[in-house]
Parts: structure tokens; sequence; C-alpha cells
């Protein structure tokens, strides 16, 4: 994987830069200010491509506090717009995801973006795992980059698989099908291993507790080979909902701190309860112990980082992941397909 730092010269170059400023808040743009600034500063004229909800004309607004941004919303009007801009100056494409195209990884259209410049930057780690044609078609014709924030997560990710011990592994949330390849693999590596979150609720259930209505993955996923696995951490008291579980109890966190504070590396992803539905302060006071304990850390997911944000906690970890679903998938196969078309 090349490093923005090895191209020799970008004065003037038309560089095609892929970020993820899809964002709750401004985590993912102020991770992509690094990138952004060493463009400006040598002289690039930066074509920045994106995926939104909405749209990403406030997100422009936003960049030209620190940048000359030109927000356009057809990329066929970009080359018109290159030839009025200056060295160092920006043009952000509305939400790339507005085309069909993007997300069918069509190969005329990757190169139709391709040929609006000289050299392609992926700094949206967050998008990597996903095989559109902005992550993975383009890349195929033009020489192309890592930005510095990818470089980041590949360096702390890399970490987990080889890390100081003890190790604990701590995973919160839902969406089992995809953690529990995870949890499979970090039983092999971590000392400790907690489960939290949904995910929780189908080892309590095949453990034969009564979990009434709380969330649960309907999939037979043969649970009791971990079950017997000393390294497998669980909750010891909830908080309920009517007959739902909705969140760890007290005695679940202080059992977390203890952990904690015998470990030097946490990993962390997702939250310990229904955080979206209000129910966070078990999530906050997890945050909090990990960033007094001094532990080495790394921790990310969109919940985790709502609930360091909220905390103004952001650099009391080693490193804070500006992926989800990407991180996930780093951590169980190594690497993502906007990885890989790095080269």
């Amino acid at each position: 994987m090349k490093s923005i730092k090895d191209i020799q010269n970008l004065k003037g170059v038309k560089v095609l830069l892929r970020l993820d400023l899809n964002v709750p808040n401004d985590f993912r743009i102020r991770k992509a200010l690094p990138t952004l600034k060493y463009l400006y500063q040598n002289g690039a004229k930066t074509i920045i491509i994106s995926h939104i909800d909405k749209t990403l004309e406030s997100v422009a607004e936003y960049l030209n506090k620190f940048f000359k941004i030109t927000f356009v919303k057809n990329y066929r009007n970009i080359l018109t717009e290159l030839e009025k801009i200056n060295d160092g100056e920006m043009i952000l494409l509305e939400n790339i995801r507005n085309w069909q195209e993007e997300k069918n990884n069509d190969s005329k259209f990757a190169k139709e973006l391709a040929s609006l410049a000289d050299i392609y930057i992926n700094d949206a780690f967050s998008a990597c795992h996903r095989e559109h044609a902005s992550i993975v078609g383009i890349p195929k014709y033009l020489p192309s980059y890592a930005g510095f924030q990818l470089e980041e997560e590949v360096k702390y990710l890399s970490r987990c698989f080889n890390p100081l011990r003890p190790f604990m592994f701590i995973l919160g949330g839902a969406k089992f099908d995809t953690k529990i390849p995870l949890i499979k693999k970090f039983l092999n590596i971590a000392d400790y291993v907690f489960v939290g979150g949904a995910l929780a609720n189908n080892f309590l259930k095949e453990k034969g507790m009564d979990i009434g209505t709380s969330r649960v993955s309907i999939e037979n996923f043969n649970l009791k080979d971990y079950l017997n696995n000393p390294k497998l951490i669980l909750p010891i008291d909830f908080e309920r909902k009517g007959n739902s579980i909705v969140d760890a109890g007290p005695k679940t966190v202080e059992e977390l701190k203890k952990y904690i504070n015998k470990s030097k590396f946490v990993l962390w992803n997702g939250p310990l309860g229904e955080y979206e539905n209000g129910f966070k302060n078990p999530t906050l006071e997890l945050a909090k112990i990990i960033a007094e304990s001094g532990v080495q850390s790394v921790i990310g997911g969109g919940d985790t980082l709502s609930a360091i944000s909220e905390l103004g906690l952001e650099d009391k970890f080693t490193f804070v992941s500006t992926g989800g679903g990407a991180m996930i998938q780093y951590l169980a196969d190594g690497t993502l397909p906007g990885i890989e078309a790095l080269g």
C-alpha cells in the first residue's frame, strides 16, 4: 500500500480524494484534515468524493473554514470547474451515492471518475469494506495511494493481532451474524473476551436464562463450545424494560473495571445496551473507565464514538477508529477490499 508521502510532486496535480464525510458529528471530518492540509500545502488540485445520507452542501460550508472549496452537484461539471481553480484549491462533489453506478461498482462510471484526475488517494477507511466504484473501481485506472488516516487505521488496528498482554476485547452492540467471527477469532488471541449488548442475549439464552422478549439473532450459531471457554465473560446483571434486557447493570460495569485494570491493552467496539434508545449510562461509564485506566486502547463503532464524543474523551484513548463495519471486517479478515485495491 503506497502512501501519500510517496508522491514526489503534487503542485498542480489533479487528485481524486475519497473521504467518508457521512457524519453525525465532525469527528471523521477532523480526521480527514491532515490529508486535506497536506494536499493544500503542496499545491494539489483536489477533487473530494464522499457519501452522506442526504447532501454534502453543509459539509462544504464547514470545510470552507479551512480551505477554498467549490461545491459541485454533478461530476460531469468537474472538468469545467477544475479550469477555474488554483493550485491548493478544492472541489467537493455532491453525494457520490446519488449515482446508482457507485454501489454497483460500474466500471464505466469508475473510469469516468478516474479520467478527472492524475492520481487517486483513499482516506476513507470507514468505507473500505464496500466494493463500490469510488473504493475499488477507480484504483484500476489511476496510480493510487493511502491517505494519512487510512495509514493510521491499518497501523493501530493491526496491533490488535499481536497486542500487549494481558489483552481484553470488549464487544457490544447487535448484528450477531457479522460479529460472531470476531468472537471466535479473538477467543484465540485475547486473554479476556467480554460480550455485551444484544450480542450477549444469544449466549444467555444458550445458558438457559429466560431473556423474555430481548433482542436475539434467530440463527443457530452452536454457542455451546464458546460457553465452555474460560476467556469468555458475559454480563452478570441487567437493566430491563418490561420483559426485555436493554442494558448492562452496575455489577457488570464493576466486573469490567476489574479486568480492564489488570489489562495492558483493550480493544472495544459497540455499546453495552440499546444506546440508540437512550440506554447509555453503562456505556458512558465504560468509556470513562478505559480512558482513566491508562491502558493502551483501540476503540471504534458508531455508538462507541457517540459516547466518547458526548464525554469529550476522544484524546484519552491510544487510537479511535473512524470505522464501524469496516473496523469489524478488518479485525475479522486482516484486510479490506479498499485496501487490497490500493495494491
